[in-house]
């Protein structure tokens, strides 16, 4: 994606090729096989590998890529009508409308900061953000993925260790629109918010901890980072 940033389209569409060679799972498959769709000029190729990416997207079928499933029926849905197939466009275009962008993800959760909390209290929303400044945020983020409850923990502002908890929520919850759909299709940090309280019900032991380097780095892409936080 970094050749993507840089303008050299005809170097990332080989190494999204290279990636789908390589692929060693259905998920990596599906992966490589949105981008190299993504740059596909020609409509009729483009909807090939659209199809392909739909075939691996439905054999994965797992919580992060179902909410991947919406957009990939609308780009089908344009494809089809490009190309004047104007039932199959109707076709996805319905089935685009038709996916539950509900998450049907049940965890466990976690939720990564450098707040010392106490177990069965209620974490909820309008602290401030950790990644823009004087901004009060309306939700709380979780992840069920520890190792992104990790590097929130780390990346927070605070004084003290990072500490990473395991919660409940306490009402409904979406996807996160600031990841979701974004760089990569569907939810593949499997990351969450909600409006209404998390509960504490645990602090997560031994999670591996990054590097002061790795850490520096994660501190400069964010700096370079550009665009509102969802909120």
């Amino acid at each position: 994606m970094a050749l993507e940033g840089e303008g050299k389209t005809k170097e990332a569409l080989l190494a999204y090729h290279q990636a789908w060679g390589e692929a060693s799972d259905d998920f990596e498959k599906f992966l490589a096989a949105h981008f190299v769709a993504r740059h596909q000029k020609n409509i009729s190729d483009r909807l090939r590998w659209l199809e392909t990416t739909l075939a691996l997207a439905l054999k994965v079928n797992d919580d992060a890529v179902r909410p991947a499933f919406g957009p990939l029926y609308e780009r089908l849905a344009d494809c089809h009508e490009a190309l004047g197939n104007r039932e199959k466009a109707k076709a996805n275009a319905g089935l685009a409308k038709a996916q539950n962008t509900n998450p049907t993800d049940r965890g466990p959760f976690y939720h990564g900061t450098k707040a010392d909390l106490p177990l069965g209290g209620l974490l909820t929303a309008g602290n401030p953000s950790n990644y823009q400044s004087g901004l009060a945020m309306n939700h709380v983020y979780f992840t069920a993925l520890v190792h992104g409850a990790g590097l929130a923990a780390e990346l927070a502002k605070g004084e003290g260790q990072g500490r990473v908890y395991l919660v409940e929520p306490t009402g409904p919850f979406e996807n996160d629109p600031n990841v979701t759909n974004k760089k990569f299709p569907g939810n593949p940090t499997r990351s969450y918010r909600t409006e209404g309280p998390l509960k504490i019900i645990g602090e997560v032991p031994g999670w591996a901890r990054q590097t002061p380097e790795e850490l520096r780095q994660w501190r400069e892409k964010l700096s370079r980072s550009k665009g509102d936080i969802i909120n």
